[in-house]
């Protein structure tokens, strides 16, 4: 993805700590079926607003991607297997009735 932006100080966190490439990140923007979240959370908060979803890899793999928008560029913060509340709460407001 041209416009997905990766430091290298992230591709090494995904990498060493998550396991997780960019390939798979590449596939779960383009395999995303539900609404993007945003992290309201005030620890967390940035501007523009930091973005999530979770979607599946091409190996069926769910990741969470967190990433924020400047224009068309997807500045990527982190990807990982989420946990059970994050699922939930993607389950409840990320997909579809």
């Amino acid at each position: 993805m041209k416009n997905l932006v990766v430091s290298s100080a992230i591709e090494t966190k995904l990498h060493t700590k998550h396991q997780v490439s960019i390939k798979e990140v590449e596939q779960c923007f383009y395999n995303k079926h539900g609404k993007l979240l945003y992290d309201t959370r005030t620890k967390t908060k940035t501007i523009p607003p930091t973005l999530w979803f979770i979607a599946l890899t091409n190996q069926n793999r769910k990741l969470k991607i967190v990433y924020i928008q400047k224009g068309f560029q997807l500045i990527l913060k982190t990807a990982y297997e989420p946990n059970d509340v994050e699922l939930a709460i993607y389950e409840r407001f990320g997909t579809a009735p």
